[in-house]
This record gives structure tokens, sequence and C-alpha cells, in this order.
């Protein structure tokens, strides 16, 4: 449903906002672009839904290229952005009357569509306010449901929670799990929480400076960090600490040091092998604990930053 080959995006200034990315999603996967703030993603999105030219490479949206068919590209996708795109003016049901009309979604349809989209949203008691009176998560749902409206084959979700409270990122999240399902499509998620990421999607694409450096499930991104996760904390130099443990066979390639902290996959050891040796060692630790590998730590040990620090 989408295939992307070699894409790329330069802006004035020689700024390589993307820098030759590949990859493709299937009819009904929901895909994550996961990376901070200045990764790429959102240019990739501006790219893919047709309001950023690419300076190089191809992109198809269902079988028509965006640069050169982007009426054809936009008809079959929609979009919510990551800043509101509402008119604050006019009701949440006008709002949603409007994306119809402009989608040429027939009168008829257009209602029943609109009337399935509040009930699914539950936007009943709201949809005949101005869009401007909306809470912030009332907003994000009412913007998704005028993007389902016009039955995209593909719905890109840029940033949907960021700016939400917990508890309404939390009731968002159960209402993007569950459209693929019901309304069949393909779901292009961006976005910089590392949980959102693992919840909702199949597969993964990590983005990092303009480039995607690891794509896979998070299942099986997990599992090329083994079972368990040895963490410790030296007080001194947290390379050369990570060196010993690499010539003691503690520590295999996929370990890696920031700052004073290690990070150690424990795939040939167990903890208790592994806490022995460390007590043999004059590592200077301060702190050590075991612990199930996260998607933190993959971004981590591809990139040698945090999302958070880095977004």
């Amino acid at each position: 449903m989408i295939e992307v080959n070699g894409l790329k995006k330069t802006y004035p200034g020689d700024v390589q906002a993307v820098k030759g990315i590949d990859f493709d999603v299937g009819a009904g996967e929901v895909f994550g672009l996961l990376g901070p703030n200045g990764a790429g993603k959102s240019t990739t999105i501006g790219m893919l839904t047709t309001t950023i030219m690419p300076t190089g490479g191809t992109a198809q949206l269902a079988g028509f290229d965006v640069a050169r068919q982007p009426r054809n590209a936009r008809a079959v996708a929609s979009v919510v952005f990551q800043e509101s795109v509402l008119d604050a003016g006019l009701t949440g049901r006008a709002n949603l009357e409007l994306h119809a009309h402009l989608w040429g979604v027939p009168p008829a349809q257009a209602t029943t569509r609109i009337a399935e989209m509040v009930d699914t949203f539950g936007l009943t008691t709201l949809v005949d306010r101005p869009a401007g009176s909306f809470s912030g998560g009332q907003r994000r749902r009412l913007e998704i449901a005028r993007a389902l409206v016009s039955r995209p084959q593909v719905l890109f979700l840029d940033e949907p929670t960021v700016g939400l409270d917990a508890r309404i990122r939390h009731e968002l999240l159960d209402l993007i799990g569950g459209l693929r399902d019901r309304f069949e499509m393909t779901i292009l998620l961006c976005t910089h929480y590392l949980e959102e990421a693992r919840r909702l999607c199949d597969r993964i694409a990590i983005m990092h400076e303009g480039r995607i450096v690891g794509l896979d499930s998070p299942r099986s991104l997990l599992d090329q960090l083994g079972e368990e996760i040895l963490e410790l904390r030296v007080d001194g130099d947290g390379e050369r600490a990570l060196t010993i443990l690499r010539d003691r066979g503690i520590a295999n390639g996929d370990a890696f040091a920031i700052g004073s902290t290690l990070t150690v996959p424990l795939h040939d050891h167990t903890a208790a092998q592994a806490i022995a040796t460390l007590d043999e060692l004059s590592l200077g630790t301060t702190a050590i604990a075991t612990r199930g590998p996260t998607l933190d730590d993959v971004y981590l040990r591809l990139t040698g930053d945090r999302i958070p620090a880095a977004a």
C-alpha cells in the first residue's frame, strides 16, 4: 500500500532532513515511524501526503506516485497532522461535512458516515458545538473522525497524542488501536513515544538524523537484545569499563555505554554469572540492576541517544 525507495528531502542551505530512506507497508498494516523531533518523521509524512515535494527517490500510495500523481495519491489517503487543522469557528459537525464535501463524498453517504464517526468517537454531545470549544483530547477525536469520513485506504497519524495528558492518551490509543480492524485500512503512525509504537504497530522504522537505522516488529527488535539486560553504573570511564567486560566475555557487540551507565544484554550468561564476574573486577561499580529490554534500549544501541532527551 505504501512503497518508498531512496526518498530524500533537502531544504535550502543544504539541510538534509531525509537522507534516502526505503520501506514498504502492506495493506492493513499499522506501521510506525519512531524517533525524536528532528529525526525526519514529519518531513517523511509531508512527502507521502504530497504537502512536501521530495528532492530525490520515489514514493507511492496504492500505486500512485506522490510526486507525479499527487491528486490520485491524496484521493486514497487522509492525514491527521501534528498541529490542528480544524476550523475553530465551525461546529464539529460542520467540520465533518466540509471534509466530506471536499473529498467528494455524496451527501447521503456523508450523512451516514458522519453519524457513524460521531458514535464511534464519542462525539454525540459535542458535535454541534464550535470546534474551538473542544478540549485537546476532544479535538483529536474530531480530527481523526474527520479524516475517516472519506474512507481512506491509508491513514497518516502525525504525533496524534502530543500534548495530551496520560488518561486522554490512553483512551485515544484504544480508539486508534481498533481502527484497522473496523475500517480495513493501512495506518502509518509517526511518534516519539516508545510505548505508543510498541502497543500499536506491527512494524517500526526507527529514524535518526534523516535515516532509518532499524526496521522490524517491536518484538523482533527487543529479541535482538535477548531476555535480560544487566545495567550498571561505574565511577569512572564507562567505555573503559565496557572494554573490560567485553574482554572477559560478559559483554557482546550490542552492549553500550552512555556516560558512566553501561547496558549489557545477557545472551550467553545468567545475571548471577555476570554479577559474580563483576565482583572480581575493579570497575568502581556504584549501582547494578537486571531487567528486561525495552525499545529505549533498542534506540540507544542504534543511535547513542535517548528519545526523550533528543525530543
